[in-house]
Formats: structure tokens, C-alpha cells, sequence
């Protein structure tokens, strides 16, 4: 039995709980975007921002963990062929998705007009 292994799908169990928390979020995120473009309502504009803030912010944290355990994969120099190609696909994959979710908070804590449509995907 490989413990570390049954370790990690623990931990990626919980961050599929934190990825329907984020998905809330984001409903509630939609309902106040909405509400900002309907009624000019700022209050809900900066609400809207400051939760898309966190919900990016916390998939930088989910995406880090993601590219923490690629990189382990990679660096472990495994003498499967194969196995050495799909970690560096995973590396070069997380690294991407962690490099896109860093664009995203950057969009949204620059973009103070709501110009840019953002989405958690």
C-alpha cells in the first residue's frame, strides 16, 4: 500500500471542499456583479472585487499545492520513461494553471472598473 499516496487523495479531498466553498462564493460573486451592472451599485462593485480578490488568492494557494507535488514528481528523475514524461506534462500543466490564476488576481485587484470579465475555471 503506498501511505503517501492515500495521504495526498486525503488532502486533495479537501480541496474539492474548498472548491465548492469557492464555487458559493462565486454564485454570490455573479449575484453582486450583477446587482453592480443593473443599479450602478458600488457598494456591491466592491464587494464584488474583494471576493473575487479572496477567491483568486485562494486558488493561488489550491494551484501552489498542485505545482508543490508536480514539482516532487519531476525532480524525482524516476527510471520509467514514460513516467518521466507524464511528470514533466504535470509540472508544465500546473505550472500553467498556477501561472494563469496569479493573471487572474492581478486582473481583478487592478481592475477597478469591472472592465475585464474574470471567471474560476
Amino acid at each position: 500500500m503506498n501511505i503517501d499516496r492515500i495521504k495526498q487523495i486525503a488532502i486533495e479531498n479537501n480541496i474539492w471542499i474548498i472548491y465548492l466553498f469557492i464555487i458559493g462564493l462565486s454564485f454570490y460573486s455573479n449575484k453582486l456583479e450583477k446587482d453592480y451592472f443593473i443599479s450602478n451599485n458600488n457598494l456591491s462593485k466592491e464587494k464584488y472585487r474583494k471576493i473575487n480578490i479572496l477567491i483568486f488568492s485562494i486558488l493561488i494557494i489550491v494551484y501552489s499545492y498542485f505545482e508543490k507535488e508536480s514539482l516532487k514528481g519531476f525532480l524525482n528523475k524516476s527510471q520509467d520513461l514514460e513516467k518521466r514524461y507524464l511528470d514533466t506534462l504535470s509540472f508544465i500543466g500546473s505550472s500553467l494553471v498556477l501561472i494563469s490564476g496569479i493573471i487572474f488576481l492581478y486582473i481583478v485587484i487592478n481592475d477597478t472598473e469591472l472592465i475585464e470579465e474574470v471567471a474560476f475555471n
